[in-house]
């Protein structure tokens, strides 16, 4: 049976492959994907924003998939959604555009979940936060005298 640690780790790796995917695309495409940037209007600095994407979407992913850091990656990548959507979905005229738009605010949504609550129990971050936990200082035992 899945358990809410199961489910968590499920979505997380789902989001991180979606990411993982688009960098890989851009990638493989530089030029197609420059064109098109310039074509939806991003006219200025198109390679330093192609970068940027890359760096954004293929470092997110994988935070993401090794859950590490994963609550700053969530705010990262859902803060990068909102001109990602903005500048390339709004077409509303165009039915397959809507759906991108839709499908991108979707995604945003489960990267807020990602930010509130974090990787969960199968993580690097759970890992560093239990490693954390045992190196930490121990109080010492007081004494109780009783009377």
């Amino acid at each position: 049976m899945l358990d809410t640690a199961h489910l968590t780790l499920v979505g997380r790796v789902l989001l991180g492959l979606l990411f993982l995917v688009s960098g890989i695309h851009k990638i493989a495409d530089p030029h197609g994907t420059q064109q098109y940037m310039i074509m939806m209007g991003m006219t200025w600095m198109t390679t330093l924003f192609y970068i940027g994407a890359v760096a954004v979407e293929v470092v997110g992913s994988l935070s993401l998939l090794l859950g590490y850091r994963t609550r700053a990656v969530g705010w990262l990548l859902f803060l990068f959604m909102i001109p990602t959507t903005l500048i390339f979905h709004t077409n509303f005229g165009d039915p397959n555009q809507m759906i991108h738009f839709l499908k991108n605010v979707s995604i945003m949504g489960g990267l807020l979940y990602v930010a509130r609550y974090g990787a969960g129990r199968y993580s690097m971050d759970a890992g560093l936060e239990r490693t954390e936990a045992a190196a930490a200082p121990r109080q010492p035992l007081r004494k109780v005298v009783h009377q």
